[in-house]
């Protein structure tokens, strides 16, 4: 492949993780207003805070690679990313149901980051996307333990 195709392949699975990040922010931050527990609300808060971060260290790795980070990804129109449900879950009052939506939109998150790492990318990239993605999966891994402890406590 050219040095301009792997580029433009680059800024592609990058814009497609910012747009991922997005949807994991405000997904966040949307959980977190409703959210009835205030220690679910700052957990909630936090990991829409460390979204935002994301999107800003990606859209400063597009721009440094030339790409301009508002230009959607090729594959972000059709993505899945999992934050569907999370208002019908929200509707319920039920900390259950929202953490269980919010940990199927950090499913597709996870998903979308290791897709990203199966791809040619420079070390810089590689480095900043391998980052990421684990502080998405140590976030995943808090979101179902928080969600089964709540089933836990519930039928106690």
């Amino acid at each position: 492949m050219s040095m301009e195709m792997t580029n433009e392949k680059t800024l592609d699975v990058l814009r497609d993780l910012i747009e991922t990040c997005k949807d994991g922010q405000n997904g966040f931050r949307t959980a977190a207003e409703d959210a009835k527990d205030p220690e679910l609300a700052r957990v909630l808060t936090e990991f829409s805070a460390q979204r935002t971060t994301f999107i800003g260290e990606l859209q400063d790795r597009v721009r440094s690679l030339g790409g301009d980070p508002d230009k959607s990804g090729s594959v972000s129109a059709s993505l899945h990313r999992g934050w569907i449900d999370l208002k019908t879950a929200m509707t319920s009052n039920e900390p259950h149901a929202v953490l269980a939506e919010c940990e199927r939109g950090e499913d597709a998150a996870v998903k979308a980051y290791r897709e990203a790492l199966n791809e040619n990318l420079d070390a810089i990239t590689r480095g900043l996307v391998s980052r990421q993605y684990a502080a998405i999966q140590a976030a995943h891994d808090r979101i179902k333990q928080l969600r089964d402890s709540i089933a836990y406590s519930s039928k106690s």
